[in-house]
């Protein structure tokens, strides 16, 4: 029965459901807060697999400067690009070729204004075991199977394909070719055992425990410019300019180089 108005009952009996809504209405809303507080500390970064062990140390140094904590999805430029392209929600994209870059801005799926090259980088033929002195050697019937990332999609097997076409040797060495989705999985496998040798970046060379590795000179291929832009689809563009401003800084800069990456406008070595 609807109470008639000006019932004091009635009314006192109202205001405590009233009350309890508006309670609840609250703690919807911290919580609701509290989680967006939560996703507003993190940027979604996709980046070229030879950056795995340069990010890992430049995420811990942007997470202590800022507090954002960077969360990454290592892969082939290629293969992360087409993915951007079609609205994976990733904050940064840093590849390792401009070109891909280029194709997710020209996509629509990130910001042309935000492209900043930020590293050149380097590679080098390692092997576990044996020596390598030359891109030569790996013609030598001691190299059974050579990984390298696949060209068609991972710049840096695309490089290791030039490479080894200037030096004279890919005829000797295209049939005894295995071919990685990207360049982890391509020292992984000389690591393993699973090829005699590899193509690989320097930034992931110098952490390999073990092994030996040949420095490819520059002007067999060409130049592994990186660069990196902000995102239109992970909801943080803020953040993601953020990461970008700390990676083309001194202090970003500076980690990079301990892993052998260049500036990218420094002269070819």
């Amino acid at each position: 029965m609807i109470p008639p108005l000006g019932d004091a009952g009635a009314m006192s009996a109202v205001r405590p459901r009233t009350t309890i809504a508006m309670a609840v209405a609250v703690a919807l809303a911290l919580v609701l807060a509290a989680g967006c507080r939560r996703s507003a500390g993190h940027v979604r970064v996709a980046a070229a697999a030879d950056l795995a062990k340069a990010f890992d140390e430049v995420g811990r140094a942007f997470t202590r400067k800022t507090g954002i904590k960077p969360s990454f999805t290592f892969g082939s430029s290629g293969l992360l690009a087409k993915q951007i392209a079609e609205g994976a929600p990733f904050d940064v994209y840093a590849a390792a070729n401009i070109n891909y870059v280029d194709e997710v801005v020209a996509a629509g799926a990130c910001d042309g204004a935000s492209k900043k090259p930020y590293a050149r980088g380097r590679i080098v033929a390692w092997s576990k075991a044996q020596k390598i002195g030359s891109l030569a050697d790996l013609a030598d019937p001691r190299f059974v199977k050579v990984a390298i990332a696949h060209p068609d999609h991972a710049p840096y097997g695309k490089a290791g394909k030039e490479a080894l076409q200037a030096a004279g040797v890919w005829p000797q060495v295209e049939r005894k070719l295995v071919l990685a989705e990207n360049i982890r999985q391509t020292l992984q496998w000389a690591q393993d055992g699973s090829a005699d040798a590899a193509i690989v970046s320097l930034s992931l060379a110098p952490v390999a425990e073990g092994g030996r590795s040949f420095t490819i000179d520059e002007k067999l291929h060409n130049p592994l410019v990186q660069a990196l832009a902000v995102c239109k689809n992970g909801g943080a563009r803020i953040k993601g300019q953020q990461f970008v401003d700390f990676l083309t800084s001194p202090e970003g800069t500076e980690i990079m180089k301990r892993y052998g990456f260049s500036l990218p406008d420094s002269p070819p070595q």
